[in-house]
């Protein structure tokens, strides 16, 4: 490019970037809406729109009657113009779910994850990313991104996941380089937990909250936060990682060094085992334990504890960022008993106690988050703009999310 023409290219990036934001906040849209939005003219948007027809990301959607009696050409993202891939790694199963760019889910698979780890886990997720590809019958060139989900924390320098226990082998090789190679596309690894206050924050409980906090409650605790309309990620992705907090025990411990003395206190394991201190069965499992609590006086003691402990890590975890809202996710922390149950101990902690709720996407919850995490790459990719483009879900995306 000689350097006379790059001024134009420059104006026409700009401007292509500037429609295409209209386009994503309030499609479907006419090209009126788009230059009362963005102050080009209409011969400029006129050429950026056919460009974009041109290239395949956008058509014509409908028809709005005008102002005068005439009708006006609507425009909206065509779906089907690229596709993503979410993936969401646990330590018992591995979720993978191809999605267009409205965020439908056009097909899935789940399956128990590889117990080897490391290699293994990789070469199971390209298995099940192919299988996934095969099924809904796309070239493999119209994937364009994938993020996953995964415990822990990636470590910038190395690429390995630390601080992730139950999926062994991931720390040990450049995790995010190995994917790319096995899937040949970019690909992007986050903590499960920030995913799941995506997801959240997409088409969730907590999508109209610029702050909020969402706290996963299961085999551990986590904690992802989102302030003034933002992911917090921290110096070096360790954000939210409330399961080091001093509460519940003491972190001089060295017992908790490993998992968190917070986590020692709450997680799964500790619910079991102050369970059965209780005179509970040692046969039970923690959901086991939540279903019988009408008759269980020692189930209903163990969930009375848990909540208190939380309720004091959720008014630590208000101090410092004020949330809105207080999402509460994860096999166990969702359970409306236990949330009703911490709500009561914030009342008597709080002057005026933060608003705080299950979340509405369950388990699906990091998965969601993977694949509008993958449809921003796209975006930024291809225009030049994510992350702050205002992506909204489709109505019906949620519905299906939590179902």
């Amino acid at each position: 490019m000689t350097l006379d023409r790059a001024p134009a290219m420059i104006a026409r990036q700009a401007s292509t970037r500037l429609v295409i934001e209209q386009v994503l906040r309030g499609g479907p849209i006419s090209r009126a809406e788009i230059a009362r939005g963005t102050g080009l003219s209409k011969q400029t948007i006129s050429e950026v729109m056919r460009e974009l027809e041109r290239g395949g990301w956008v058509r014509e959607e409908g028809q709005v009657q005008g102002a005068v009696g005439r009708s006006a050409v609507t425009y909206a993202i065509r779906p089907d113009a690229a596709f993503v891939l979410g993936i969401d790694l646990g330590g018992t199963k591995l979720h993978l779910a191809l999605a267009d760019l409205h965020g439908q889910i056009v097909a899935e698979i789940v399956e128990p994850t590889q117990h080897a780890g490391g290699a293994a886990v990789i070469e199971q997720i390209g298995r099940l990313a192919d299988t996934l590809v095969e099924k809904v019958g796309i070239a493999r060139d119209r994937v364009r991104s994938a993020v996953m989900g995964s415990p822990g924390i990636v470590d910038p320098r190395s690429g390995a996941i630390m601080i992730a226990p139950n999926v062994p082998g991931l720390d040990t090789f450049d995790v995010r380089a190995a994917l790319r190679a096995r899937l040949g596309i970019d690909v992007a690894i986050e903590n499960d937990v920030n995913l799941a206050a995506v997801g959240e924050h997409w088409c969730g409980g907590s999508k109209d909250a610029r702050s909020f906090a969402f706290v996963a409650l299961g085999t551990g605790i986590g904690l992802g936060i989102f302030a003034d309309g933002r992911l917090l990620r921290g110096a070096r992705g360790a954000a939210g990682e409330i399961s080091y907090l001093p509460l519940g025990g003491d972190p001089y411990d060295a017992r908790g060094h490993r998992v968190g003395t917070l986590e020692m206190a709450v997680g799964s394991a500790a619910m079991l085992g102050r369970y059965v201190a209780l005179g509970g069965s040692d046969k039970l499992t923690v959901r086991e334990i939540f279903d019988r609590l009408d008759e269980d006086a020692a189930g209903r003691a163990v969930m009375d504890e848990v909540a208190r402990i939380v309720a004091t890590a959720i008014l630590a975890i208000h101090s410092i960022i004020d949330p809105e809202v207080v999402v509460m996710g994860g096999n166990v922390g969702a359970r409306p008993e236990l949330v009703r149950c911490i709500a009561a101990h914030l009342g008597r902690c709080m002057a005026e106690p933060v608003r705080i709720e299950s979340s509405r996407l369950g388990g699906r919850a990091t998965l969601i988050g993977a694949i509008a995490g993958a449809i921003d790459q796209v975006h930024q990719a291809v225009f030049g703009i994510g992350a702050g483009t205002g992506l909204r879900a489709p109505p019906d995306l949620a519905m299906a999310a939590a179902s």
